[in-house]
């Protein structure tokens, strides 16, 4: 893809994120920062496309115009599709902008149905994480009506696997591949919840997520972008192995911030819930550079696991992890 055909998609994302009006100042605030973030990737330059969207100077039809070929134009709708699926299924004003997507991309009927995958991924979560971990929740009421204590080395063995699967997901180069991360990430805080006694909802585990400083949203823009801008977002075959072996397009973020939110939830829910907004946040930002230490140590495990992965079954992926 040209440098100009990378910023439309890019361009056609941010445009995603704030499709709905209805972004809390504080996820605004996180795509922001990412946008900083990845200012210097590739020659586009983030923040003044985030203002340029912010202050509507850029249209669908503009960023349509520059998307010639059809790997690119396939490739800003799945973009486009994932970012408004990252924070639970599409809302009305979604679905409207991802249906003027299709058509000004001139896009056939096969890209309504990776919307839909996009869907059902976006739907899984916890549903998915009751079915499976109500038969082997750790915590379970004794005589005197008190919970037994969860195993400890099973939650550091159960928040390192998904920290792994997380980090080989971030590896692969399909775009439905980096949806995935934040589901799974859900069950994870889900289960650690389950375990600790206390039944959760999306709702909760959304606001914990945003609570300790992980944006949805913003967070699949951070881990699209990075894979975007380095070239191996949208590859197949040959993309994934230069993945394996370039550690500056894929960061880790998504091992650590996995391996940070199974910590932080266990410390919570362990300790009844107590601890305040700033207090998680504080744990969750020394957790992270724990796990940002412990990267280099579990990457021949996550290189490993990325090589055995079916981008092909995500949706069972994340259904049955």
């Amino acid at each position: 893809m040209t440098p100009s055909e990378t910023k439309s998609i890019v361009t056609l994302s941010l445009l995603a994120a704030f499709v709905d009006g209805e972004k809390h100042e504080r996820e605004r605030e996180e795509i922001r920062r990412i946008a900083e973030g990845l200012s210097q990737a590739d020659g586009v330059n983030l923040p003044t496309l985030y203002q340029d969207v912010l202050m509507k100077r850029v249209s669908l039809a503009s960023v349509a115009g520059e998307l010639k070929s059809t790997e690119a134009r396939q490739l800003a709708y799945e973009m486009a599709v994932c970012v408004c699926d990252a924070d639970g299924t599409q809302s009305q004003a979604e679905r409207m902008f991802l249906a003027d997507v299709r058509t000004s991309l001139g896009l056939d009927a096969s890209a309504a149905g990776f919307s839909q995958q996009a869907e059902e991924i976006a739907a899984v979560p916890v549903a998915a994480a009751a079915a499976a971990a109500g038969a082997a929740t750790v915590a379970v009421a004794t005589a005197a009506g008190a919970p037994n204590l969860p195993d400890s080395a099973e939650l550091d063995k159960s928040i390192l696997n998904a920290a792994i699967l997380n980090g080989a997901l971030e590896l692969l180069p399909e775009t439905l591949s980096t949806m995935a991360i934040i589901p799974l990430q859900m069950k994870l805080v889900y289960r650690i919840g389950q375990s600790h006694g206390y039944q959760l909802d999306s709702g909760h585990i959304k606001d914990f997520l945003a609570t300790v400083g992980v944006g949805l949203t913003s967070q699949y823009l951070e881990q699209a972008g990075r894979k975007l801008l380095g070239g191996l977002l949208g590859k197949v075959g040959g993309g994934l192995l230069r993945g394996l072996g370039n550690q500056a397009v894929s960061s880790g973020m998504s091992f650590a911030a996995t391996y940070a939110l199974g910590h932080v939830a266990r410390r919570y829910y362990a300790g009844g819930r107590t601890l305040s907004t700033q207090m998680l946040k504080d744990a969750f930002s020394g957790v992270v550079k724990e796990g940002q230490g412990l990267q280099a140590q579990y990457l021949p495990a996550i290189q490993e696991k990325a090589r055995t992965l079916d981008a092909g079954k995500v949706l069972s992926l994340v259904r049955g992890a």
